[in-house]
């Protein structure tokens, strides 16, 4: 028994019905590249705890990396659908791969994009776009992770450049970042963005170690020790939360598309293990406990997949509110996450091996339903969004 390509996805309702010509070429070309450049290397990279060579590079001449930024400015100009397809099938290959490209494109692109200076568009979009330059973004703390209104990062105004001090950690891609988008406190305890260089003296970013998932990523800190940021480098289009938060919730869209990926992985692999794994006389496809298995995953990636697409059509309209957007990232990774465990049961002792994405991808949503916003803490945005009343 071997891993098996996937030639087609789920589409149980009909969906890519509701799809255009673009947006099918477009998951085409990426599903393609995965089976290339992904597929064959994800494995030994997960085991060995080393991240794919040359992939930022790779993703931008895929035009992954801020699809949705203009071309003006390096991008596709493609719209919200479209992004969320290329997630789906990043993720498939790995959830590290998709957390590169939706660091980048969501988390450094579009805050720079949305809040930059027309100097900073010019100076830094193009670069990130093609993957030449590797972005980072810091808001998580040591000690602040839910609750980012208490960051202590901090800095101060010199007259002639900001001084930055503080830390952030579990950041992807850090040891690897050009520059990094930080979320600090100004004077008057205002949040604000800076965009600080590798180089700046006093900016570290040390490596985090020993991890048992996204082990084909890079993780890191980011530590600030009297940085003299330019004064030009303050994103001057955004003041408070709403800047961090904004990013988040595009990332957070992104992060429901992509799990489908992982799920569909997960259940492909366990259809076909399930119609050649033979016990009792019989493949254990036609046993009805591995039916019922079967039958609910097929059920929950097709309400995923419905979710996201409205979702995307509401994006597109600029009417997604963040409370719907995190109720889709909840479902869908619990969603995800539960099909990696129990098709990792189809496949009994074969699940746990490498030559299986089980495991894999079971690993890595464990990290997918934590960050951007836990698991519990969508759960009581929706429930605020409800009642109206804060439980936080």
């Amino acid at each position: 028994m071997s891993y098996y390509p996937l030639t087609s996805i789920p589409d149980y309702y009909g969906i890519d019905a509701l799809l255009t010509e673009e947006h099918k070429l477009i998951r085409q070309s990426v599903r393609d590249w995965v089976e290339s450049f992904v597929m064959p290397n994800i494995d030994e990279a997960a085991q060995n705890h080393t991240d794919l060579p040359n992939l930022m590079k790779e993703l931008g001449k895929i035009g992954a990396l801020g699809p949705y930024i203009p071309e003006e400015y390096g991008g596709s100009g493609l719209d919200q659908i479209s992004y969320g397809l290329i997630m789906q099938e990043l993720e498939r290959g790995d959830s590290a791969v998709r957390s590169a490209a939706s660091v980048q494109s969501s988390l450094v692109m579009f805050p720079i994009n949305e809040f930059g200076s027309e100097e900073q568009k010019r100076k830094y979009l193009p670069k990130l776009a093609s993957g030449e330059m590797i972005g980072s973004f810091g808001l998580t703390e040591p000690n602040h992770g839910s609750d980012p209104s208490s960051m202590e990062t901090y800095f101060k105004d010199m007259g002639d450049h900001y001084l930055l001090n503080g830390a952030k950690m579990w950041i992807t891609n850090s040891p690897l970042c050009d520059i990094a988008v930080i979320w600090a406190k100004n004077e008057e305890g205002k949040v604000q963005g800076l965009i600080v260089e590798r180089g700046m003296e006093g900016f570290t970013t040390p490596e985090t170690h020993n991890k048992w998932s996204l082990r084909a990523s890079k993780t890191g800190e980011l530590v600030f020790n009297d940085i003299k940021v330019p004064k030009e480098n303050l994103l001057p289009g955004v003041t408070g939360l709403k800047g961090p938060l904004s990013c988040l919730n595009s990332a957070r869209y992104g992060i429901s598309w992509g799990v489908i990926g992982a799920a569909i992985d997960c259940y492909c692999t366990a259809v076909q293990y399930s119609k050649e794994r033979r016990q009792f006389g019989k493949p254990i496809g036609s046993f009805q406990l591995q039916q019922k298995k079967l039958a609910e995953f097929l059920t929950e990636i097709t309400k995923a997949q419905l979710l996201c697409l409205q979702l995307g059509n509401l994006k597109n309209d600029h009417k997604a509110s963040p409370a719907q957007i995190s109720m889709a990232k909840r479902n869908n990774v619990k969603m995800a996450i539960d099909i990696a465990r129990e098709s990792r049961q189809i496949l009994g002792g074969m699940g746990i091996m490498g030559e299986f994405p089980m495991m894999r991808h079971a690993a890595n949503l464990e990290s997918v339903i934590t960050y951007e916003g836990t698991h519990d803490v969508h759960l009581l945005i929706t429930g605020l969004d409800i009642t109206g009343f804060n439980a936080f």
